[in-house]
């Protein structure tokens, strides 16, 4: 089973009724197994329709939060290496080998207020934390691989690799061609 999940943004509606969510109504956003995939489907229902939904199906996670309209994409501007688009790509792609960048990236971005946790649920392999981008509505669940404090310096500059790559990149040395070899060193015994 896969531990880490990018879950798409809210829907405008409620999941039951269809009734368009207006701005600041609170609304319940649920998480549910899929039973087509290993991952998890995201639906949204207002209070009522929540309070009157069919109990036998039981969610995964569940949180109240307040509905807020899309933000317009050109308000919103992304970097190719910004720890928000990073953060979604890694989630996305769910790579075992980012399992702890994604932790560090998420708790950078929770402290910027990108994203808030919503919820955490403890599984046999491991504790999930769930997240919601306060802006798009996007969710994302991320394993918490349990850092070790004396590895939080090295993943912290792996996170800072990742998001700055040319900094670490080094330039290579242009190798001289063996024809300019011999006047490279021509000039420089004349010179002495």
């Amino acid at each position: 089973m896969l531990e880490s999940y990018s879950i798409k943004s809210r829907s405008h509606s409620c999941h039951v009724t269809g009734q368009q969510f207006a701005e600041e109504e609170p609304f319940i956003t649920a998480l549910f197994p899929d039973p087509d995939s290993s991952g998890y489907l995201r639906r949204d229902f207002s209070l009522q329709a929540w309070e009157e939904r069919d109990k036998e199906e039981i969610p995964f996670s569940f949180w109240r939060t307040l509905y807020r309209p899309p933000v317009k994409e050109e308000e919103a501007q992304v970097t190719p290496h910004d720890p928000e688009s990073l953060f979604a790509k890694l989630v996305e792609e769910d790579e075992e080998h980012t399992e702890n960048a994604r932790f560090i990236l998420a708790a950078m971005l929770e402290r910027k207020k990108v994203i808030r946790e919503t919820d955490t649920q403890q599984l046999p392999t491991g504790l999930l934390r769930i997240y919601e981008n306060r802006k798009t509505g996007d969710v994302f669940i991320v394993k918490d691989p349990q850092i070790a404090l004396a590895d939080v310096e090295s993943i912290q500059e792996e996170v800072q690799q990742l998001l700055d790559p040319e900094i670490y990149t080094q330039p290579e040395e242009t190798p001289i061609p063996e024809e300019n070899k011999e006047a490279s060193i021509t000039e420089t015994s004349t010179e002495n």
